[in-house]
């Protein structure tokens, strides 16, 4: 028989820290401020139309700024822009400014800043959100659209970046 228990927020954690994901930095920028901050619950919605969602932190009061603005940018990593990541995560202490300034910034079509040279670059105009629990998804419509080169994805898997290989470079470290 199955046996349920209290699910407690650390046991939770550890093992959600089970589940690998793709490295984001979602940006927003617009009359609210400018914002960014490391992801990695992000994924598609819909191809038709091209819709992402984006889970941020609703106790961390600057991620209001993504909703005040109606905007944001999804930029997937490649496994040499970490120290993004990094930055972006908090970790550092870095400000906003210094920060933005570790990377290379456009914008395609909503204004929000886009990585130059991430993986893939999402930019979205805001078109729903949902709170549950501590964390709001913010629902965006992809109105821009860049593919860079297809370089190796930074992954975080078990509370460590990782950097996920080529099917030629593995079967190449085995022979």
């Amino acid at each position: 028989m199955l046996k349920l228990n209290d699910i407690g927020p650390q046991a939770y954690r550890d093992a959600m820290a089970h589940f690998a994901g793709h490295v984001h930095v979602v940006t927003t920028d617009g009359p609210a401020g400018k914002r960014g901050t490391t992801v990695i619950a992000a994924c598609s919605v819909s191809d038709t139309p091209p819709t992402v969602l984006v889970c941020l932190n609703r106790e961390n009061a600057k991620n209001e700024l993504f909703v005040q603005n109606g905007r944001f940018a999804l930029n997937t990593l490649a496994s040499h822009q970490q120290p993004l990541s990094v930055a972006f995560s908090g970790l550092t202490g870095l400000s906003s400014d210094a920060r933005f300034a570790l990377g290379e910034w456009d914008v395609i079509s909503t204004g929000a800043p886009t990585l130059k040279g991430a993986l893939a670059v999402f930019d979205c105009e805001l078109i729903d959100t949902k709170d549950l629990a501590t964390h709001r998804v913010l629902f965006g419509k992809v109105t821009g659209l860049r593919m860079g080169d297809n370089l190796r994805p930074l992954i975080y898997h078990a509370r460590d970046y990782h950097v996920l290989e080529s099917g030629a470079e593995a079967s190449t470290e085995k022979e």
